[in-house]
């Protein structure tokens, strides 16, 4: 049977719950929601929860070890499930991406995102998909004090709109390959305008 599974990142606790850095804990909440399950179960510093969809078993994951380890409790979850890194997709905040955009990636850098940085370093591979939930910047703002704000009214639309374009994206990871994902769900940069000949 085919396995995916697909990792939320954040920090625990209440006071992070709603905070720009969580942005990967609101997508797995409502990717649960939408595959009906609830992610109760704890194991190896992480909650998590499986499922079988459209004979695909999945893993859904939150680690709970603050953004900053995250890699210890995913590959203790990916050695004891036996989970390849090409069957796994990672979702996180970007500050580099405006707020409202997603971007999908088969593989790179952490792109100085921590959490990212510390699945690499555990892991010991790039290879693997990442799913980026834009939640722009303010040079007005330590960056620190800006990712675990909350976001502001004038931006929850937008914001809103992320997490469901993120939660539909990471739905259809799990029946369809990256290449595919990242076809349908990025954004395009460059449209090619056609002009129709003269006559």
């Amino acid at each position: 049977m085919e396995t995916r599974m697909i990792i939320g990142l954040g920090n625990p606790g209440r006071k992070y719950e709603k905070t720009r850095h969580n942005a990967g804990f609101l997508a797995m909440d409502r990717l649960a929601n939408k595959l009906g399950i609830t992610m109760d179960l704890k194991k190896f510093k992480a909650e998590y929860q499986t499922t079988i969809h459209a004979g695909v078993k999945v893993f859904l994951v939150k680690p709970q070890t603050y953004m900053n380890n995250s890699g210890e409790a995913v590959v203790a979850l990916m050695r004891y499930f036996q989970i390849e890194p090409q069957d796994i997709l990672v979702i996180s905040d970007d500050v580099d991406l405006p707020v409202g955009k997603i971007r999908i990636r088969s593989k790179g850098s952490d792109g100085g995102q921590k959490g990212i940085g510390s699945i690499i370093q555990y892991i010991k591979t790039r290879e693997f998909a990442r799913l980026r939930i834009g939640i722009g910047s303010d040079p007005q703002i330590p960056m620190a004090d800006y990712v675990l704000g909350k976001v502001p009214k004038h931006e929850r639309n937008d914001f809103e709109e992320a997490l469901n374009a993120a939660t539909l994206a990471a739905y259809d990871f799990i029946t369809k390959d990256i290449e595919q994902v990242m076809n349908e769900h990025n954004p395009v940069r460059n449209r090619v305008m056609v002009i129709p000949e003269k006559e």
